[in-house]
């Protein structure tokens, strides 16, 4: 492994890469960008679904991946040539202790959609399997990422519908939250993150990407503090949205388009997309035909309570299929 020595021939620690700080400064701009297009769906500027469909799913998962990417590349920086167990601790605690407050302030805020393993859970589980693969050779490293990324395509079973094993990602029924980051697949762009950074400190690239900005810029900083950043830039944007939804207050959105919009959208978890609109469509009629769409949207009745709701919805979906 190309590392640097000191003067007495012993391995020293690769150089601290400005440009991670940076991508990772970068990452963090795009998140808060995604997140206040959450929050204004949440306050009813835009559409039910919007932020979770088309380019904004995959602008997320892009956001995601770069973080868990990024954080695989520290691990193996910060475990060359040894790992510093203090400073392993010390960060592993603080990812985990701003998790469970992740978890129990969104149990409180929003219990329906509580985030249980979302982006900071992923990185904390990662960051221990992770060790694993510290001294394994970068291509074994990237291939087991790469099947991480596959696995969740062929391996899913009812066998981990059991919400104690939700966190590993093969479960046939998706989990309701609002930020779900199961360690299958995304235990993938960590591993791959891990193997390109092993295989560029045994090239000695480290030290020629060192060059390339010395990590003074706002980005930079930013991603320095990453983590705390994360946890106070949420209550921000939804201060400001909730702000301008009083000063400003958001049309009212049309019961019917936010009816097919949300139930298309978590149809389409489990179903194809065609099979979906004609399931909405058919729902929507028999519960309009049955005076039960007015009371179901204003909460007077229960989806999951009601068994003229569910008749329907056997009907629909038999018809749809």
């Amino acid at each position: 492994m190309a590392i640097s020595t000191n003067e007495n021939g012993a391995s020293s620690r690769p150089p601290r890469i400005g440009l991670l700080d940076t991508a990772r400064g970068a990452a963090l701009v795009a998140m808060a960008t995604y997140h206040f297009t959450w929050d204004m769906e949440f306050m009813g500027y835009l559409a039910r679904g919007t932020a979770e469909a088309g380019w904004l799913k995959i602008y997320a998962r892009a956001i995601a991946s770069t973080f868990l990417f990024l954080a695989g590349v520290s691990l193996m920086l910060a475990g060359t040539p040894s790992i510093r167990r203090q400073a392993y601790l010390r960060r592993l605690g603080m990812i985990v202790s701003a998790a469970a407050l992740i978890t129990a302030a969104t149990a409180i805020a929003m219990p329906q959609g509580a985030i249980f393993f979302g982006i900071l859970h992923s990185i904390a589980a990662a960051s221990v399997i992770g060790l694993l693969f510290l001294r394994m050779p970068g291509i074994i490293t990237i291939a087991a990422g790469v099947a991480a990324v596959i696995a969740p395509l062929y391996l899913r079973s009812s066998f981990f519908d059991t919400p104690w094993l939700w966190w590993v990602g093969l479960s046939q029924a998706v989990p309701r939250s609002n930020d779900y980051v199961p360690v299958l697949p995304w235990i993938g762009p960590f591993l791959i993150g891990m193997g390109v950074s092993s295989i560029a400190l045994k090239q000695g690239w480290a030290e020629w990407l060192a060059r390339f900005g010395t990590g003074s810029t706002l980005l930079a900083k930013a991603g320095r503090h990453s983590l705390a950043i994360y946890l106070i830039h949420q209550p921000i944007l939804i201060s400001l949205a909730y702000a301008l939804s009083i000063a400003v207050p958001p049309a009212k959105p049309d019961p019917v388009q936010t009816y097919m919009q949300q139930c298309q959208s978590s149809c389409v978890v489990q179903e194809g997309e065609a099979l979906c609109r004609s399931f909405c469509q058919c729902t929507l009629e028999r519960l309009q035909g049955e005076n039960l769409f007015t009371p179901l949207q204003s909460g007077a009745i229960q989806a999951d309570k009601d068994e003229r709701v569910q008749r329907i919805a056997l009907e629909c979906s038999t018809e749809a299929q």
